[in-house]
This record gives structure tokens, sequence and C-alpha cells, in this order.
């Protein structure tokens, strides 16, 4: 399998920590899109969501996409890329989508643990775990709907990984 992997779900997920482990592990090339705007934009995702809205940064995300959409690579992807049918459509299309899936409680953990306000600004202006909880209500039918393998991502990284190569059913890079 050459085509990229697209990882998918809520901030906290471990989209980042999961899918740079699972590049190593495959000898795949590791992207992240919100890294890869800061990096081409020079701004991060609250500069840009302050700069141009919410709107102008899905456009930006959109692009970025597919601006990093190369075989032998894993690509992290922002937790609102599934938002836009054009993305779930172009990930499931051009890749295989893995949905790292954890409760509302665990990406909240998670995030008040290691807190990103620059690459992670509030959605909703609420307590982190309501608002988890409110963006998987919001967002799982998208996951899933986008996903062609969901993994349970509440367990350490190395073993999410394990769990991913045996979904794709992928021997590990020598």
């Amino acid at each position: 399998m050459t085509q990229p992997i697209f990882m998918v779900g809520a901030r906290g997920a471990g989209k980042t920590t999961v899918g740079s482990e699972l590049a190593k592990a495959l000898g795949y090339k590791f992207v992240d899109t919100d890294l890869y705007l800061l990096r081409t934009s020079g701004l991060s995702v609250a500069d840009i969501v302050d700069r141009e809205g919410w709107e102008g940064f899905r456009r930006r995300e959109t692009e970025a996409l597919k601006a990093v959409c190369s075989p032998l690579t894993v690509i992290a992807t922002g937790g609102g890329a599934v938002l836009a049918q054009e993305n779930r459509d172009f990930m499931r299309e051009a890749g295989t989508v893995i949905y790292l899936r954890s409760p509302a409680t665990t990406l909240a953990n998670r995030l008040e643990d290691a807190p990103q306000e620059d690459q992670r600004p509030t959605l909703t202006g609420r307590p982190i775990t309501e608002e988890m909880l409110q963006v998987l209500n919001e967002r799982e039918t998208l996951y899933q709907e986008a996903a062609h393998h969901v993994v349970d991502g509440t367990q350490d990284p190395a073993r999410v990984v394990n769990s991913v190569m045996n979904a794709l059913a992928l021997p590990m890079a020598r």
C-alpha cells in the first residue's frame, strides 16, 4: 500500500502523536495539516481564525489537505476537516482514513494536560469537557462517514499504532 493514510478525530485524539509514530513504523513521511498551515502561512490556527474567521480557516484547511496529499505519507488532519463533504470525499478517494475514537472525557483530559491555545482555539467558549461533548455530538457521524477504519484512541500511542497496523494489515518497515 502506497496511498496516503489520513488520521481524523477530534482535538486531543492523538492524530499527531499516533500519526508520527505510525509514519515511523511504516517508513512513511508525516505531515500535520495544522503545522503545514503554520509553516506555509506564518500564522497559527488561532491567528487565521482571528483574521479570516472559521470560514477562511476551513478554506485554507481544504487547500492544505490537498497540498500535502502524496503517496507514502501519514497525514494528521485538523479536528474539523471532516466538516466539509469535499474533504471527506477527497480523503476517502485519495487514501485510507483512520478515525481515532475517544470519549469526550479522555479528549478533555488530554487537552487540559497539554493545552495549545495558539493551535487549538476554543470552538464554543465553554469548559473543555462540555466543548468536547458538543463537538463529538456534532461530528461523530462525520468521522464515521469519513473513516475506512475506526480505532480505539484511548490506549497509549504504541498500542494505538499497533491497532492501526492491524486494521490496515500492514507490516512494519525494517
